[in-house]
């Protein structure tokens, strides 16, 4: 995949945190970016039924809730929210470890490839290595390999670690990719 570089009048990036009132927006990246990576993946009827507004209603929730997950958007002045990122704590068996999670990154569909994933990626990789935690996972679906490429180019490596997701019934497998946070990595 070829990078478009941004024309010279194209409004700035922003990476920031999310606030409550992103909600909305969060929840429009989310299901449009399910829809759109997801089709024919996992059960069209499951996509087709998301709701963005039950999914703003449970960001809201989630940040009201105060936990560890860390949330951020990236906006542009004349688009507004285009992509979203969060990670957090890796949890295994109940119990949760030093590595942290990329629990989800996703882009507008039609801002995929304009250097927005990337710009989210760099964001949760700083703030999860400043965070402290010397590994940083995540898990794809097997069958993405759009998402697989995405995640290899930024340096995530699988490590062999499988698990069933189910979707309406449905197995979707997954696996997991990890990425070293460490100062060797050449950050």
């Amino acid at each position: 995949m070829t990078t478009r570089p941004a024309p010279a009048h194209a409004p700035e990036l922003l990476v920031r945190d999310m606030t409550v009132e992103d909600c909305g927006a969060v929840a429009t990246v989310r299901v449009r970016g399910w829809q759109s990576a997801y089709a024919g993946l996992m059960p069209q009827a499951h996509l087709d039924a998301m709701s963005i507004a039950e999914d703003a209603e449970r960001r809201r929730g989630f940040l009201a809730e105060g936990n560890e997950v860390v949330n951020v958007v990236a906006e542009r002045a004349d688009l507004g929210v285009i992509g979203w990122a969060a990670y957090g704590p890796y949890r295994e068996n109940g119990r949760r470890l030093a590595r942290g999670e990329l629990y989800a990154l996703y882009v507008l569909p039609e801002r995929k490839g304009t250097g927005v994933g990337r710009a989210l990626m760099a964001e949760v990789l700083a703030r999860a290595a400043a965070a402290g935690h010397p590994e940083l996972a995540l898990w794809v679906l097997r069958e993405n390999a759009s998402a697989r490429r995405f995640y290899a180019r930024a340096g995530f490596r699988p490590d062999g670690a499988e698990e069933p997701f189910e979707v309406d019934g449905v197995p979707v497998p997954e696996v997991r990719y990890v990425r070293s946070l460490g100062a060797s990595e050449g950050r």
